[in-house]
């Protein structure tokens, strides 16, 4: 659970109070790889920290393919937020690519917490702004003007923790490029 308090004082000073509020909806929880935190079509309820371990987060087409759209690992928080914050159903799935163990807690219980108590709120709003704002939009925006090899190099500087970790594959659904296109770029690196 240090981990977990670790990373929310990145955001802010959380009271005493704050932090036992918190602890009491936190559970451990561990994902053997396969395993799903959330599946496409079920209503987001939980949000998972990850203190040891790797999600993927995607939608699977008709066609059957798929599309990556986030990896978690370690210090990240897991969640189809969209599904949590409209209550509907998950348009993807975030599975285990490894073993995973995450400190998990109820979205709705959490959101009680941020009117009880304005450093949880603090953490909440701080955290939107950071990751739902200020890193999506230029990732967004490179994700349609930057050629295959710019994202793929950004991936790198962004996430290299990340390189042995995922599959080739899953990099070059993640990027939006086709695994052909991916080993050109993997082997013109080299």
């Amino acid at each position: 659970m240090e981990d977990f308090f670790k990373k929310i004082a990145e955001y802010t000073a959380l009271s005493k109070e704050a932090e036992s509020a918190w602890v009491k909806i936190l559970r451990s929880r561990r994902f053997a790889k396969g395993d799903f935190q959330i599946r496409q079509g079920e209503i987001a309820r939980t949000v998972a920290f990850v203190s040891k371990g790797l999600f993927s987060q995607y939608s699977l087409a008709d066609d059957g393919s798929t599309f990556i759209k986030r990896f978690f690992s370690e210090g990240y928080f897991a969640a189809s937020t969209t599904s949590l914050l409209s209550k509907s159903p998950s348009i993807t799935s975030i599975e285990a690519i490894e073993n995973t163990i995450a400190w998990e807690y109820d979205f709705w219980e959490f959101k009680n917490l941020t009117e009880r108590y304005k450093d949880i709120a603090a953490f909440y709003i701080t955290y939107m702004e950071r990751h739902w704002i200020l890193e999506k939009e230029p990732e967004e925006i490179g994700f349609r003007q930057n050629t295959a090899k710019d994202r793929y190099d950004d991936f790198v500087k962004k996430y290299p923790h990340l390189i042995n970790r995922v599959k080739k594959h899953q990099i070059a659904s993640y990027l939006g490029i086709t695994p052909t296109q991916m080993s050109r770029i993997f082997f013109a690196n080299k």
